[in-house]
């Protein structure tokens, strides 16, 4: 079977990256689990060393393209999943669903869609899946996307416009009764926003990159 890792970028997680971690370590399909605190602050990467999984710990905050890529790089895992480091109500149902149809060849990528969760982040969701988190991938799609690593935010977005030119087989699995933090709850009202507004920024910035490049 093709070897799978799981891959974890983590921003000042300490608060929910304790409880990702304790369901996907239920998953003996799994074969690796790295989390990459991408210039945490806070506690995550002590965390996630009290579950014996692997910890790269960045010194500066890169964003989510540069965790991500500096994950990649430390495994030749053939199936990658990827998950948020803040989700609420992960269960090990919600990793199967989202690793089964790329393991069974249905799909070469997988997007986890939050359903039953909170009305914000449901809707969000639904307007835009390209921004889903969750998703579990083969590695030749991560491989085929240069500079993954100064997108930050972007990376979600880079992932679907990848496999949309490429013509590449994905699937929408409904994650019920999942749902995250969202940034005003973990910074605030303002500070939330303006993080917010800056995801936003560094994703049209991906966007109009790639647009000039056409």
């Amino acid at each position: 079977m093709d070897t799978i890792t799981t891959i974890i970028p983590a921003y000042n997680e300490e608060k929910t990256i304790g409880n990702v971690l304790s369901v996907v370590k239920e998953i003996d399909l799994i074969d690796r689990i790295i989390v990459v605190s991408d210039g945490s602050e806070d506690m995550t990467a002590q965390i996630a060393r009290s579950f014996g999984v692997d910890v790269i710990e960045l010194k500066d905050n890169v964003g989510k393209g540069g965790a991500i890529k500096s994950g990649v790089d430390r495994t030749n895992g053939e199936i990658i999943l990827f998950l948020d480091a803040d989700l609420i109500g992960l269960k090990p149902r919600h990793v199967l669903d989202l690793l089964m149809p790329v393991i069974n060849e249905e799909c070469d990528m997988s997007i986890g869609i939050f359903s039953n969760g909170r009305f914000a982040t449901d809707l969000a969701q639904k307007l835009t899946p390209y921004l889903s988190g969750q998703r579990a991938i083969r590695r030749y799609i991560i491989e085929g996307i240069s500079n993954i690593d100064v997108v930050r935010y972007g990376v979600e977005v880079a992932l679907t416009r990848y496999v949309s030119k490429n013509n590449i087989k994905t699937k929408e699995v409904y994650l019920d009764n999942v749902t995250h933090v969202m940034k005003e709850e973990k910074l605030g009202v303002v500070k939330g926003f303006t993080a917010r507004l800056k995801m936003y920024r560094d994703i049209a910035k991906y966007i109009s990159l790639v647009n000039l490049k056409k």
